[in-house]
């Protein structure tokens, strides 16, 4: 963006001083046309004719050669008028889509927001459910020690069942027995 007002202030400077060089030609121009008058004036009186008319040639040259500068001085000012114009249109184009971003930019930050919100409250049930998922595997741990003990008992009284009701039987066998 500085370069492009850099870039129009120079062309804007370039401008100008085409604007003072043609205005400076012209004014070369006009006082090389009295000068030249007046030095065929004083020439014409001290000299013969043909001296005065190869003077007049040389200043007619000289002339043709500033006009031609001027026209060229002319062109440049006109051409850099066109580029300022061209470079104003690209600026409110810039500036068009510079305001277009902004406007872009706030809303995907506005998106960015909600979805940073979105993260945090997913962010915190993830704790949440992480922490469940600890308790419960606690929890079945705990549970399958239980069970494993509960088991472990079951087991033992079986045993202890067993034992009785072999005892029992021994007891029974030695009672039918007598």
């Amino acid at each position: 963006m500085e370069a492009i007002k850099k870039k129009m202030l120079m062309l804007k400077l370039d401008k100008e001083n085409a604007l003072d060089q043609a205005e400076q030609a012209e004014t070369d121009r006009k006082a090389a046309e009295e000068r030249s008058k007046q030095e065929i004036q004083l020439k014409e009186a001290k000299h013969i004719a043909e001296e005065a008319d190869r003077k007049y040639e040389e200043v007619a040259r000289k002339l043709v050669i500033v006009e031609g500068e001027l026209e060229r001085t002319e062109e440049r000012a006109e051409l850099a008028e066109a580029k300022c114009a061209e470079l104003e249109d690209e600026l409110k184009n810039v500036t068009n889509n510079l305001k277009s971003l902004e406007a872009q930019a706030e809303k995907y930050s506005q998106k960015e927001d909600k979805y940073e919100e979105e993260i945090k409250i997913l962010t915190d049930k993830l704790k949440e459910a992480e922490t469940r998922a600890e308790f419960a595997e606690r929890s079945v741990a705990k549970l399958e020690k239980t069970i494993d003990d509960l088991e472990d008992e079951l087991y033992a009284q079986k045993l202890k069942y067993k034992a009785i009701s072999e005892e029992l039987d021994h007891a029974l066998n030695d009672m039918t027995s007598m």
